[in-house]
């Protein structure tokens, strides 16, 4: 069975989509109302943009949703994939693939989830780094005894990668704690912010309005989310989770882990670059993962 797979930020690159608004109508379509929508010429950032464009939050997110989604429009108008998940900002591509959110809700709450977390970025310097070569309990413990400051393990990526998240000094106390106790590598990430940690609170409550307020149906598939790595079909429940998102870890490892569990023997991913497909064969060597092709 295939599994669909849509990735995260740090995922885009200059020129991504351009070869999809080129040669189909149905995603030129879509990136002329994403232009319409958001109120501004995404695709020319996308195809013509400086990297440094495409990293501004308020345009990385719905960049690489605009992008995954489209790619999964031009699959064939029978496109209904049996198991979805997105690794973080990627769950709401693979909920629009999955037929619980409309394309333009999507497009919607995308971007306003990118502002709402750059406005929480703002509000309060933080970051994010990489640990590599360590068990999750042992970043989790080392997190957590860390005094004074806010430090989570944020993404579990795969098997001896796990990114944590939290303010300045804490992921630095966390990152030479992490190196005593044996990492191979802690790696600060050049991000804007602490991504799922309790710093983007200001982020989630801004969101769950929007969340709440935009119909979602039940999906063609299973839908396996972040935040429990668990297949889900109730519209509530997925909304709720998609909230708790913010502030909760990604559980990527284990959600890959379940998708083989329920049956799937290859993962396709949809979106610009190749990232998740490295983090599969992390998980399971043996499992095939390539990329979509429209």
């Amino acid at each position: 069975m295939d599994a669909y797979v849509f990735p995260g930020q740090g995922s885009q690159f200059v020129g991504m989509g351009k070869d999809l608004y080129d040669n189909h109508s149905q995603a030129k379509a879509m990136f002329d109302k994403a232009n319409e929508i958001l109120g501004f010429d995404i695709a020319r950032l996308m195809f013509e943009g400086t990297d440094e464009d495409l990293r501004q939050t308020k345009v990385t997110q719905p960049a690489i949703f605009l992008h995954s989604v489209a790619l999964a429009a031009c699959l064939g108008p029978g496109f209904r994939p049996a198991m979805v998940a997105g690794h973080s900002l990627g769950e709401f591509s693979a909920l629009v693939a999955a037929g619980v959110l409309g394309f333009e809700d999507g497009l919607r709450l995308v971007s306003k989830r990118a502002l709402a977390m750059q406005k929480a970025c703002e509000a309060r310097p933080s970051t994010m780094a990489a640990i590599l070569g360590l068990e999750d309990s042992e970043v989790e413990q080392a997190c957590a005894q860390v005094d004074g400051e806010v430090v989570v393990a944020a993404n579990f990526n795969c098997p001896g990668q796990v990114v944590i998240s939290g303010s300045l000094e804490g992921i630095d106390k966390a990152c030479e704690l992490l190196k005593e106790k044996g990492a191979k590598r802690a790696l600060k990430l050049s991000v804007g912010g602490a991504f799922h940690s309790p710093l983007m609170e200001p982020a989630r409550a801004e969101l769950a309005q929007a969340i709440a307020d935009t119909p979602f149906q039940a999906p063609y598939g299973k839908v396996f989310q972040n935040v429990d790595a668990q297949p889900h079909s109730d519209p509530e429940r997925i909304k709720a989770n998609l909230i708790d998102q913010l502030t909760a870890p990604v559980r990527w490892t284990q959600t890959i882990e379940a998708m083989i569990r329920e049956g799937a023997t290859r993962f396709i991913e949809a979106g610009p670059g190749n990232v998740l497909q490295g983090l599969v064969k992390k998980v399971d060597r043996k499992m095939p993962a390539e990329s979509a092709k429209a």
